[in-house]
């Protein structure tokens, strides 16, 4: 069982711009300090001018820290979201998809029949598109398990499970597959956390049921 991240944690943009005012801020600071001091006295330098100034920097700090505040809390909901994920781990889980994963020469998905047909044809291919299995299936309407016994010497890896159904007037049956398999890791993929059921990588929202 393994959490996995896509990539290393670097400096956030907000601290970075902290950061960087600080030191235009003392830079202003110092020349302030040198106009003041070298001005010439019968024409000062307005107060208006650097009241401005300390004006945009006052603004532009307040919008770093809003956006500091943004990315902690965006840190924090992904934090959630991992830990959240991390129960899914080493679960059975069914997902929305016509692909499984091959574990010990098996791969098992499930599909639903929206009404009776008279014939339902299954068929599985590899990432080639070359034809594995072709046979019959249950033509009832309803949720139905299809376990494919692969033939020995058949890598590991993923296949797709193809499905035609149709009435006995020829009408074609609407259907959905899902597919099962083992929450084997969480992978933290641009911003999103995904999980990898038997080598297919989904996100949580796509899990369609869950048993221990």
């Amino acid at each position: 069982m393994e959490i996995n991240s896509a990539s290393a944690v670097n400096a956030s943009e907000a601290t970075r711009s902290e950061t960087k005012l600080a030191d235009d801020f003392d830079q202003f600071l110092t020349l302030l300090t040198t106009q003041l001091q070298f001005q010439d006295p019968l024409d000062p330098m307005k107060s208006s001018e650097f009241t401005n100034q300390l004006v945009s920097f006052s603004q532009v700090e307040q919008s770093i820290t809003t956006n500091k505040n943004l990315e902690n809390l965006i840190s924090q909901t992904k934090t959630q979201a991992m830990s959240n994920a991390v129960g899914y781990l080493g679960k059975e889980v069914t997902i929305e998809t016509d692909r499984a994963g091959l574990r010990n020469g098996v791969a098992t998905w499930e599909y639903g029949l929206e009404t009776n047909a008279e014939e339902t044809k299954l068929t599985v291919t590899d990432s080639t598109g070359k034809l594995l299995f072709e046979g019959l299936g249950n033509n009832k309407a309803g949720l139905h398990e299809f376990v494919w016994d692969a033939p020995a010497n058949t890598p590991d890896g993923i296949y797709q499970l193809s499905l035609s159904a149709q009435t006995a007037n020829g009408t074609d049956v609407q259907f959905a597959i899902y597919s099962k398999g083992r929450v084997e890791t969480i992978e933290a993929l641009n911003g999103d956390v995904n999980l990898s059921v038997n080598g297919i990588l989904t996100a949580t929202s796509n899990i369609q049921a869950v048993k221990p």
